[in-house]
C-alpha cells in the first residue's frame, strides 16, 4: 500500500457512511394534495361554467324558445297522425268481413291473423296472435269485454271441407293446456274445415267450444260477437257496460 492510500484511508476513516436518497411518506404527502388541489380546481371551473351558461340563456332565453316552438307543433303534428291512425284502425275494425273464400286462401299465419283482428273487433281490445313452435296450444288470446279470457286454437285447412277433418287428438291438446296453462275461462277450436263427430262430442264432454266452418262463415261475415253465436259460454267474470 503507498503512503497516498494509507493517507487518504487516515482521513476517511472517522466519517459516517453516506446515506442514499429515498421516497418517504412527505413525496406521497406531496403528490396527494397536488392531486386533490387539482380535483378542486377542476371542480371550481365545472361550477363557473355551467353558472356562466346558465346566465348566458337567461340573457338570450329566446335561444330556447325557438326550438320549444318548433316542437310543439312538431309533437302535436305526431300525436294527431297517431289519433288518425287508431280511428281509421277503429273504422275499419268495425266494419271488418270475411268470406270463407278469401279465409281458405289465406296462409296459416294470416288465419290466425284473422281471427285475432275479429276478437278485436268483437271488443277484445288485447287479442293478440302468440301462435307458433312452442304455442301450447294456443293461437290467439284475448279478454272480452265481460272479463272472460278466451284461448283459441286455429285449424286452417287451405281446401276448406275438402281438407283434413280436426279431430279428438287436436280438442285433446287444447284441453290439456287451455285452462291449466293459459288461463281460459273460454277455450275454442277454430276451423274453416270438418270437425269428426268423435271430437264434438270430446269438445262437448270437456265444456270446450267449437267453431267449424258453418259458425266461422257466420262469425267472420257478421256482426256479432263469437260469444252470441256459441253455446254455453261461462258467464260474465266482472259487470261492464255490456253486460
Amino acid at each position: 500500500m503507498s503512503p497516498r492510500t494509507r493517507k487518504v484511508r487516515a482521513a476517511t476513516a472517522g466519517r459516517p457512511p453516506a446515506r442514499r436518497c429515498s421516497r418517504g411518506p412527505g413525496r406521497r404527502r406531496q403528490r396527494a394534495e397536488d392531486r386533490l388541489i387539482g380535483l378542486l380546481a377542476a371542480a371550481v371551473f365545472a361550477v363557473a361554467l355551467v353558472v356562466t351558461v346558465v346566465d348566458w340563456l337567461l340573457v338570450h332565453w329566446w335561444i330556447l324558445a325557438v326550438p320549444a316552438g318548433l316542437a310543439v307543433p312538431a309533437g302535436g303534428g305526431r300525436l294527431y297522425h297517431r289519433w288518425q291512425r287508431a280511428r281509421r284502425e277503429a273504422v275499419r275494425a268495425q266494419g271488418l268481413r270475411y268470406g270463407l273464400a278469401r279465409l281458405d286462401a289465406l296462409h296459416h299465419t294470416r288465419f290466425e291473423d284473422a281471427v285475432r283482428d275479429l276478437m278485436r273487433r268483437d271488443g277484445c281490445r288485447d287479442a293478440v296472435r302468440v301462435g307458433g313452435r312452442g304455442d301450447l296450444g294456443a293461437d290467439v288470446k284475448a279478454t272480452d269485454p265481460y272479463g272472460r279470457r278466451w284461448v283459441i286454437q286455429c285449424k286452417h285447412r287451405r281446401n276448406g271441407l275438402a281438407g283434413s277433418a280436426v279431430g279428438t287428438p287436436d280438442l285433446q291438446v287444447l284441453n290439456g293446456t287451455a285452462r291449466q296453462v293459459h288461463g281460459a275461462d273460454v277455450a275454442v277450436i277454430v276451423t274453416n274445415g270438418r270437425v269428426t263427430a268423435p271430437a264434438v262430442k270430446f269438445a262437448a264432454q270437456q265444456h270446450l267450444h267449437v267453431v267449424d266452418r258453418h259458425t266461422l262463415g257466420v262469425w267472420a261475415s257478421g256482426s256479432r260477437p263469437l260469444w252470441e253465436l256459441l253455446r254455453a259460454v261461462p258467464p260474465p267474470r266482472k259487470p261492464t257496460a255490456l253486460s
